[in-house]
């Protein structure tokens, strides 16, 4: 099993926000992650406790902040090449939905946690995004130069989408604060909404 694979498999979350078992969680890859969803849940539980709840908490957040940051790069630079017109407007939709968000979380980040600066945080969390958006990047950049951009960029997106949602369900059952529950739960409906054109894309073409 490769990192990608592994990656896929931790990616599905079941939260207390109010959700039908369409879409995201209805998706066969949620499914067969329960038990490496519980793993994760219960590590990060545990690393709470030792590591103090509130820091916890804000590299959470700040780890979702910046792998949002680096899928919105990605999105700009391939964007203009994908050849289906209803494939780029849903990517256009989900550069919306993730815009947004980030802004709503340095908001929200910057009055919870007085000490969080954009662009001075942890250089460790910093690496992982960076880490993260090569192996994005690097699997675009293939499929481009094969001519199969549309297909496996529907594919990666509707991964980010689930792997995006599974941070926030984490950040979500970890915070007591409404402002940012209000904006973890917003961009999760939003991303369960645009789930479904992505992934239907990429089991069709």
């Amino acid at each position: 099993m490769d990192g990608q694979e592994y990656l896929n498999q931790i990616t599905a979350a079941a939260r207390p926000m109010k959700k039908s078992r369409s879409g995201i969680l209805g998706s066969p890859i949620f499914k067969m992650a329960i038990i490496g969803v519980v793993l994760f849940i219960l590590i990060a539980i545990i690393g709470s406790f030792l590591g103090g709840s509130q820091t916890g908490g804000k590299n959470q957040a700040i780890s979702l902040k910046l792998h949002i940051d680096r899928t919105l790069t990605v999105i700009s630079k391939y964007q203009p090449n994908v050849k289906s017109s209803t494939l780029r407007s849903s990517s256009a939709s989900l550069y919306s939905v993730l815009s947004n968000t980030s802004r709503d979380l340095t908001n929200v980040m910057t009055s919870i946690y007085k000490d969080y600066k954009p662009g001075k945080e942890d250089p460790k969390l910093i690496n992982t995004a960076d880490l993260e958006q090569d192996a994005l990047d690097s699997s675009l950049s293939d499929a481009k130069i094969n001519g199969v951009l549309d297909k496996v960029y529907a594919n990666k997106m509707a991964y980010e989408i689930s792997l995006i949602a599974t941070m926030e369900a984490n950040l979500y059952n970890s915070t007591n604060n409404e402002a940012l529950m209000d904006v973890l739960s917003t961009s999760y409906d939003s991303l369960n909404n645009l789930y479904a054109s992505f992934n239907d894309f990429s089991s069709t073409k």
